[in-house]
C-alpha cells in the first residue's frame, strides 16, 4: 500500500540510531538501504565507550564517531537492524552501539511512502 505522509500524520516509524567509528557509515548505510530503509542521515561526533579510553600525553583522547538516524515503517525494522548488526558487527566490544526509539509524532515529510507490499509495485 502507498501513502502520503503528511505534515502530522503518525506514520508508524521508529528511529534507529547507530553509532559507529568514523569511516564505517557509509557501508552500514548500504547494507540497511538494502533490507528496506529508503534513506538515512548521517552526523559526526565524538564519544567513547568502555572499550575505547584511550590518553595521549595524560589528555582523554575522545575518537571521531558516526552518528546514523535512519526513519523506517515499524515493519521494516526488524531486517534493517539486523542488516545493521552484522554489517557493522556490533555484537563485538568497542564496534558500536545501535538502539531504536519509538516515534511518537513525525512532522516535516511530504512524500510517497512504501510498505514493501505487492501493491506498491502495480
Amino acid at each position: 500500500m502507498k501513502g502520503v505522509m503528511k505534515m502530522g500524520i503518525d506514520p508508524s516509524v521508529d528511529l534507529m540510531v547507530t553509532i559507529v567509528p568514523k569511516g564505517k557509515a557509509a557501508k552500514l548505510v548500504k547494507a540497511a538501504k538494502e533490507h528496506g530503509a529508503e534513506g538515512a542521515t548521517i552526523f559526526s561526533g565524538r564519544g567513547t565507550g568502555i572499550h575505547e579510553q584511550k590518553k595521549l600525553f595524560g589528555v582523554e583522547v575522545q575518537p571521531e564517531k558516526e552518528i546514523i538516524f535512519i526513519l523506517a515503517p515499524e515493519e521494516k525494522v526488524e531486517s534493517i537492524r539486523d542488516a545493521l548488526r552484522r554489517e557493522g558487527n556490533l555484537d563485538e566490544p568497542g564496534t558500536g552501539i545501535g538502539f531504536v526509539v519509538d516515534t511518537k509524532y513525525l512532522f516535516g515529510i511530504n512524500h510517497e511512502i512504501s510498505s514493501g507490499s505487492s501493491e506498491d509495485k502495480e
